[in-house]
């Protein structure tokens, strides 16, 4: 069979599912090497990731999955009548930054972060399939662990969690540590969290 023909049937499975596919389950499928899927599932991205075209194909980790393009989100809500998301909120999106960067992690070392209460916003975010539950730490009272879903990944269209952005400040750090690495002593140390 040729590779256009092996790569049709990649592209029919990840149309046909409608939910992220492993590649390596692509592979199994197909007879291939699981190289073999990435190489098709690539060609696929430089056919549908165009600006003009209606839908996307995404890299969810080791999983691809169609998607609409977002720039014609628009139509699509019109034509499918459907309700447009409500945004999520400046706690949501702090106490999702947080367990991102951070992840895994309690509610308690959320709410030390942030200095509120939390509960309420990690169960809405539980909710919505944005945070999910990690196992327990091995502390007295044994707290829920929390980190990011693939939905996550998904709604934020990351490939994994190592393509987020640096933490702001970051650069900027790393900017005055090699300037104090030029042999002169500028005294004690500040450390600046932006949270």
């Amino acid at each position: 069979m040729s590779i256009e023909e092996l790569t049709g049937q990649a592209e029919a499975i990840l149309f046909a599912s409608g939910e992220p596919v492993a590649l390596d389950r692509i592979a199994q499928v197909l007879g291939v090497r699981t190289a073999a899927a990435e190489r098709m599932v690539s060609a696929l991205q430089d056919k549908y990731n165009t600006p003009e075209s209606g839908v996307h194909l995404l890299m969810l980790g080791d999983s691809a999955q169609f998607c609409t393009n977002p720039a014609f989100i628009e139509p699509v809500r019109a034509a499918l009548d459907l309700k447009r998301n409500t945004p999520l909120s400046q706690a949501a999106m702090e106490v999702l930054a947080v367990v991102a960067y951070n992840q895994p992690v309690t509610k308690a070392f959320v709410e030390q972060v942030r200095g509120v209460d939390c509960s309420g916003v990690v169960g809405s975010l539980v909710q919505k399939g944005l945070l999910e539950e990690r196992g327990r730490l091995e502390l007295p009272g044994r707290p829920l662990l929390y980190g990011t879903t693939e939905n996550f990944l998904r709604c934020f269209q990351l490939e994994s969690i190592d393509r987020l952005p640096p933490p702001p400040g970051e650069g900027e750090q790393q900017e005055q540590e090699e300037d104090s690495d030029d042999g002169e002593d500028d005294g004690p140390e500040q450390i600046t969290l932006d949270v």
